[in-house]
Formats: C-alpha cells, structure tokens, sequence
C-alpha cells in the first residue's frame, strides 16, 4: 500500500488530488491523508446552496468544493482529518464500508474509546457520529474516504451548514443532520490531528506487509494545481453541476413585501417570477426577463443589479436589500 500526507491545507488541492491519484497510480492500492482549512465538501449529486449557509459561508472564507462521490455535505477544518482509500474497483464490493473503516475502529478501541461502524457508512462513539464516509467508483479504481473529527469547531460547523429548506424544492440529494461529537472528549490527553494522523498510519503498517510512503514531487504539485484551477475552484463545478432546483425566497423591507421564484438549470436561471406589494414605475415582467440565462450567484447577480435601476422596479430599495432576498 501507498500512503501518502497531503502537503496542502488548501481543501481545491486536496480533493483534487484524489481524482489526479486514480491516473497517477491506476494499479496501486493508495491511502491518502489530508487536512483542509475550513471548508465544507458537497456531494456529487447535491444542490451546493441547499447545504451550506451562504451569507455565512462567505462572510467567513469557507471553501466550498463539490467531491466525486455521492453522500451529504460535510464541513473540513484543522480539527478534522481526512482519510482516502483508493483500490481496484473490481476486488472490493461497493457496499462494503466496514473494510475500510476498520483500522479506524481498531485503533481507537486499544485507546480505549467505545467506537463502533452503525448503520451504512457512520462512525459512532456513545449514539455520536465521529465520522461519515462516501465511495464512489472512477476509473477502475473505487474510492472510499471519510472524516474523523478530532477537534473540529463545532459552532462554525452548525453554522455554516444551517440553510433555510423552505428556499429550495429540488430532488437533489440532502445531508443526515446527524448528532455530531469531537474524539477530543474520549481520546488521551494532549492528541492532536498530526498526532492521531501519525497513530493511523502505525495502524496501517501493522495491517500490512508493504507500506511505502511516497511524497507528491513537482509534477504531481504542478498537474494537481492545473486539476485545480480547471475544475476544482470553478463555479461550473461547486455550484454550476448541482441538480435544477426552485427557489423561493421572500422578506418584508421598507419598499415592501417581495417574494422571488426562481427555476434554476445547471445553476443558471430559466425562469423568475416576482410578487409583493411594493410599487413600480417599471413593470416587473422586464426585470424577470433580464434575469433568464444568468448565474444564481450572488456575485453575479449583484453585477447585473448594479447595471439596473432598481428603484425603477421595487420603489426606493438598497442592492444590499433586493440581493439578500434572491440568495
């Protein structure tokens, strides 16, 4: 087995070098440990804006990257390490999880915390989810990953994944909002991510005969960076592949009550309606047909606000108060 410990906290990089190792190694089995600053991983088949709190999300510089396999959104920080396995895709059955968290299992039960794999894919400690991992096949080769939380904030946690559902009507996958806890609180004084990292790994190499640790070099840097800014930091891809969806939003500002319906097709929007007793000098059917074809982002949709005389359309508003409504 490869082992190899990510250089970069940088969750773009991270992710991507997931998908650059199936080219990088096709036959080898890999092992793959990072650690990202904060961040939150969408699954593939997720609506990006119905899993994360995007006014939060920005205000704070999360990342927000879309991974290739399925599953719910999760949120990455320093206190949070990642583990990847990569294997042949036709030597593992797809619905096994139990294999590949069981070194985790073992290792902290000769530490003497009580965990235990529950359900499909979860890690619980004490009823607790610790961790939850995803799989998806690519390439011949199957990838099954997770997350431990060590010492994870938990309060940005709560927060940055806390949406309004009554925005979104879609049939995109959603996220289990399952109880969460920290191994901090069972795990011996003074542990730390590098430390629990570097535990795992003396785990692995007792489970197998041949590790060998091999360390990214310049090229491998160079084509995952050139992975990155092609797909991984693309709107196209963290937000732009998410499944249609409805939006709905609505708020009660000096101008009056405005209630936005958006129809929303590879993060772009085909249709808009606009309702609320405010009054105009312009008819509102102009602005919805301005609004076809554009990005339902919040960057962009400012830039066209910018462009537009609003007041024209709602009576005396901000652009800070008609973009919080369409986001």
């Amino acid at each position: 087995m490869i082992v190899i410990d990510s250089p970069s906290q940088n969750a773009y990089f991270n992710i991507a070098s997931e998908e650059y190792l199936l080219g990088r190694f096709p036959e080898e089995e890999i092992l793959l440990f990072y650690v990202n600053s904060p961040s939150i991983i969408i699954g593939k088949f997720q609506n990006t804006l119905a899993e994360i709190n995007l006014d939060y999300v920005s205000a704070h510089g999360i990342k927000v990257v879309r991974r290739l396999s399925g599953g719910g959104a999760v949120y990455h920080d320093l206190g949070n390490l990642n583990f990847s396995f990569h294997t042949i895709a036709n030597e593992t059955d797809f619905s096994d999880f139990e294999t590949f968290t069981r070194p985790v299992i073992q290792l902290l039960n000769k530490l003497n915390v009580p965990a235990k794999l529950e359900g499909r894919n979860d890690l619980l400690v004490e009823g607790k989810k610790f961790s939850g991992n995803a799989k998806t096949i690519k390439s011949k080769k199957m990838i099954q990953h997770g997350t431990i939380l060590i010492n994870s904030e938990m309060s940005i946690l709560a927060d940055a994944l806390k949406v309004n559902p009554l925005k979104f009507v879609d049939k995109a996958v959603k996220s289990n909002r399952a109880r969460v806890t920290n191994l901090i609180e069972y795990l011996p004084e003074g542990t730390t991510t590098a430390l629990f990292k570097q535990l795992f790994i003396d785990e692995i190499k007792l489970a197998n005969e041949k590790v060998t640790i091999y360390t990214f070099d310049e090229q491998d840097l160079e084509a995952i960076e050139k992975l990155v800014n092609q797909k991984y930091r693309t709107w196209e891809w963290n937000f732009g592949s998410s499944p249609d969806y409805n939006f709905k939003k609505s708020n009660k500002i000096p101008a009056g009550f405005i209630e936005v319906h958006l129809d929303v097709h590879k993060g772009h929007i085909t249709q808009a309606k606009i309702f609320g007793d405010f009054f105009a000098t312009k008819p509102i059917e102009e602005l919805e047909n301005k609004l076809i074809g554009i990005k339902h982002d919040q960057e962009t949709l400012n830039a066209k606000f910018k462009t537009l005389d609003l007041n024209s359309y709602f009576g005396k508003v901000s652009l800070e108060e008609i973009s919080e409504i369409f986001n």
